[in-house]
């Protein structure tokens, strides 16, 4: 089953761009558009997102209601503004459930409190509720948080659906908070009384940890529960078959990775094909850009935020290519152990203690948080590549924490 399409187009500006408040002649825009593969990709997965054609039972409207909602309840009040003028202005009145959730202040504890909401079809309460836990508490959004909503009597593509739209609205927002962040460090009153300090105070330094005590890189390094060690993925949701897929899913496989036909992670994300294949664009754009941040130290980031979150297979993943590009894993054994004091130089703990506020707390992130980053010498060019890691993996853990699990190898 697809949706109707009920939603008009997405229109033409760059929807961050709007909600940072960015525009031509301004640093942060200049240095947001040298990285505009990012920009493109990521403005063409919110289109994929709302598209009228996607397999399910979701319209266009509910997601865009849901999109608001995520966006608010994470507080960035200019994103959610976005979503609800789309959907306001889409030309057809917004159904009374939906204007509900739009409306909501905040004071319900849950969704089926909401007053004009309680009455919502069991199948957009289910997703709500499911979206809210997912996008305030990604380690609480489990299996059985999953599950609610098939006893809903959602399918699997509409689970993946609204993880998908969930996971990008928290990528969405905190490149929101980041780059308007970046664009204030360029205001005067950022760098101007030199009485004033727009620095957010670092933390204590992290232990220093002698290469001695730890295992050479390349074996498994192991601290608190976590991994450097490759594990597997298993879904909890049916995958779709290989050799049953669609023609569009065999080439959105064949384009996404190299193990794609024998990946739980992708085989799942495939039961919506234009989603996974825009997602895997914006991945690519982010992780692989030529200059700017290296790409040693976008994996610090990617596993800081994967730590704060408690993903342990992203964290597994990403200190591993750590290990392979950088042949240490020093920086990695304090993430491990405590995310808020990690680095072994100024560079990694600016790095470090940016990609954490931006993933604890996007609606309050601004100047302070950045201005260590170019005390230690970072460019904006460099800070930017910074928050779209930082960023990219608030999308990525809640993937892999809410449609899924990791599976360690076993002893012996």
């Amino acid at each position: 089953m697809t949706t109707p399409s009920t939603i008009a187009p997405p229109p033409s500006h760059d929807t961050i761009d709007q909600a940072a408040g960015l525009a031509p002649g301004r640093s942060a825009y200049a240095v947001r558009h040298e990285r505009d593969k990012v920009a493109t990709a990521t403005q063409a997965c919110e289109e994929a997102l709302f598209a009228g054609t996607l397999p399910g039972a979701f319209t266009p409207a509910e997601r865009l209601a849901i999109a608001h909602d995520v966006a608010r309840v994470s507080g960035v009040p200019a994103l959610a503004a976005h979503y609800r003028t789309r959907l306001e202005t889409a030309g057809a009145p917004v159904p009374p459930a939906l204007q509900a959730l739009l409306d909501d202040t905040g004071e319900a504890s849950d969704v089926a409190g909401i007053p004009g909401f309680g009455d919502a079809e069991p199948r957009l309460q289910a997703a709500a509720r499911f979206a809210r836990t997912l996008a305030l508490e990604p380690a609480r959004s489990d299996r059985d948080a999953l599950l609610a909503l098939p006893a809903a009597g959602l399918s699997t593509p509409d689970a993946v659906l609204i993880a998908q739209l969930v996971g990008f609205v928290t990528y969405q927002l905190r490149v929101v908070a980041g780059v308007a962040a970046l664009d204030a460090l360029h205001a005067p009153e950022a760098s101007g009384d030199p009485g004033t300090s727009t620095s957010a105070p670092f933390a204590s330094d992290a232990p220093f940890v002698h290469p001695a005590n730890l295992p050479p890189p390349g074996q498994p390094l192991r601290v608190a529960g976590y991994t450097s060690e490759t594990l597997d993925w298993k879904a909890w949701l049916p995958v779709v078959d290989p050799q049953q897929a669609s023609t569009e899913q065999q080439a959105v496989l064949d384009l996404s990775h190299p193990k794609a036909r024998t990946s739980d992670f992708y085989l799942l994300l495939v039961h919506q094909p234009q989603v996974l294949s825009e997602r895997s664009q914006a991945f690519n754009a982010i992780m692989y850009a030529p200059g700017g941040l290296n790409r040693a130290e976008r994996e610090v980031a990617s596993t800081v935020v994967s730590r704060v979150n408690g993903c342990v297979y992203c964290a597994s993943v990403h200190a591993q290519r750590f290990e392979q590009l950088a042949k240490r894993n020093d920086v990695m054994a304090q993430i491990f152990e405590d995310p808020d004091t990690a680095g072994t130089n100024p560079r990694e703990r600016a790095i470090v203690q940016a990609s954490a506020a931006l993933t604890r707390t996007p609606g309050g992130f601004g100047p302070q948080h950045l201005a260590p980053l170019r005390a230690a010498g970072l460019s904006d060019l460099e800070i930017l590549d910074a928050l779209h890691a930082a960023a990219l993996f608030a999308w990525a853990n809640r993937l892999m924490l809410n449609l899924g699990e990791a599976v360690f190898p076993s002893a012996g």
